[in-house]
């Protein structure tokens, strides 16, 4: 592709995203799908369509129709439309309310345990661990806690068939044969079970990290861009395309998602976003910048990790929640985490031009 029809898809990916966004916006309104967080500080986004992502296969369905000639663009286009469909499963299933979780705030003068947590005087928690429902009748005997609202709770698959669905995917995308050297070494058979570790690692770490506002969209848009950098300064050329297509969803969706939101990508969008730059990157073989620059959405899984299995402690999962709970507010977070994957970006950039 020369430098015109690059910026064809571009554009093409980035106005189709903003008009397919629009159009199921308003579809999902008239619907009454909207988000329940169960964050107490995001409480007042209730009401917001979710399932936004379902525009981007929208987009990529018009791409694969405009560049099923172009193997690396139609390759990816592939994958996240094949992640996007698991995610919209997956969300659709969420429809369903499994229970309604209490919410209440410690009106004691003093720190009280609820479950795993401990709760500071007039702090609001969700009773949602079972030992916290076996605590909860008894502190609302003593008077220290009360009930200030009740959150729906959607159901969700199983973590092993979630784990499952997107090791097929990545099976799915190694078969294909695209993969067979990463990094500077031939993979072999080793293909297989690399390309299901990126797509699981890639998919986890997008999908944890979508919680705020323009968070997940932008790391991602920013790392794609950064990429397409990457690519334009180092070469090959074939880099850029697909990286192209992830910067025009990404930019697109963020006219609506940018805060205040008027609409959530939901597990359709993150799934898409998270298949498609493990896609990219094994296509393209850049692992080592691929994952500096997504080096925020990785930690964050790792910090997530080390709290489920009890070495470090959390008041709330993932790692920006806990943030926001200290008080930092949403837009800081949200620039803050924007600011660290460019610094990322950057420095991979400059240490390809000077050190490797």
């Amino acid at each position: 592709m020369n430098n015109t029809d690059m910026l064809i898809l571009f554009l093409i990916t980035l106005f189709g995203t903003i008009f397919f966004t629009w159009y199921i916006k308003r579809i999902l309104l008239k619907a009454r799908i909207s988000d329940n967080p169960i964050v107490s500080e995001h409480r007042h986004k209730s009401g917001t369509p979710t399932m936004g992502g379902i525009a981007f296969l929208f987009t990529i369905s018009l791409v694969i129709a405009l560049y099923y000639q172009n193997t690396p663009v139609l390759l990816v286009s592939f994958i996240m439309l094949a992640g996007g469909v698991v995610g919209l499963v997956d969300d659709l299933i969420g429809l369903k309310v499994k229970e309604v979780q209490k919410i209440v705030v410690n009106i004691s003068n003093e720190v009280i345990t609820l479950g795993r947590l401990d709760v500071e005087p007039n702090e609001e928690v969700r009773v949602a661990t079972p030992k916290a429902k076996s605590e909860v009748n008894d502190l609302l005997k003593e008077g220290k806690v009360e009930v200030v609202g009740e959150v729906p709770i959607k159901t969700e698959p199983e973590e092993l068939e979630k784990i499952i669905c997107q090791i097929v995917l990545g099976l799915f995308f190694a078969l294909t044969g695209i993969v067979t050297t990463l990094g500077g070494f031939q993979l072999g058979i080793l293909a297989i079970p690399v390309v299901i570790i990126a797509i699981l690692g890639s998919i986890n770490s997008v999908n944890l990290i979508d919680g705020m506002d323009g968070l997940a969209a932008g790391i991602v848009g920013i790392a794609s861009i950064a990429c397409c950098v990457y690519g334009y300064l180092f070469g090959p050329a074939t880099i850029i395309p697909p990286f192209l297509l992830l910067s025009g969803l990404c930019l697109g969706f963020l006219v609506f998602n940018k805060h205040p939101a008027l609409i959530f990508m939901g597990d359709t969008g993150s799934f898409v976003l998270g298949t498609g730059y493990a896609a990219a990157v094994l296509v393209c073989d850049i692992p080592y910048f691929g994952v500096l620059a997504l080096g925020v959405p990785i930690i964050s899984v790792v910090v997530s990790l080390l709290h489920r299995a009890n070495i470090i402690k959390l008041p709330v999962e993932p790692l920006h929640h806990t943030l926001n709970h200290y008080g930092m507010s949403e837009t800081k977070i949200v620039l803050s985490y924007w600011g660290i994957t460019l610094l990322l970006c950057i420095i991979g950039i400059l240490a390809k031009m000077y050190i490797f």
